[in-house]
């Protein structure tokens, strides 16, 4: 979500976890890595700039350079690692009417569901494509970020 903070300066918010954290839009063929944030989540940045989240939009398409390897997708305490054998993803926002949780996960060719902060840190990955701009009311409904609480 945008939020304006002076009169032509705008500032992108990227999930909750990541609030107290410097970020940036995504572009398309922007180079980043799965990266820890000392916030308790992961998230992604570019390479050259660690420090910044790069936000994603829900529908913008991810290229990996190898499959994703993450935590177990059992619960919190599920400390095991998989693999998802794909290396395309479609960014999503899953649990939006839970305002205190993590919102970002990744959706694989087969459906399979990730939260990025499961993602183990250091994976490559590149934006291929962003989301199209929406066209009907319903579309840019489905667009939308979480809203920023707090």
């Amino acid at each position: 979500m945008w939020v304006g903070q002076a009169k032509h300066e705008e500032v992108f918010v990227c999930d909750y976890s990541l609030q107290g954290v410097k970020s940036r839009p995504a572009k398309v063929g922007d180079k980043l890595r799965t990266q820890h944030f000392n916030t308790g989540t992961v998230g992604l940045a570019a390479p050259e700039d660690c420090r910044t989240a790069v936000c994603i939009l829900p529908g913008t398409e991810l290229a990996f350079a190898a499959p994703v390897r993450c935590y177990g997708r059992r619960g919190l305490l599920d400390w095991r690692r998989s693999v998802v054998q794909h290396t395309t993803a479609i960014f999503r926002q899953v649990n939006k009417g839970k305002p205190y949780t993590h919102h970002d996960a990744l959706e694989f060719p087969d459906g399979q569901m990730v939260l990025l902060t499961s993602l183990l840190e250091g994976q490559e990955t590149t934006v291929l494509q962003l989301p199209a701009q929406p066209v009907t009311v319903a579309e840019a409904k489905a667009h939308e970020r979480v809203p920023h609480i707090g």
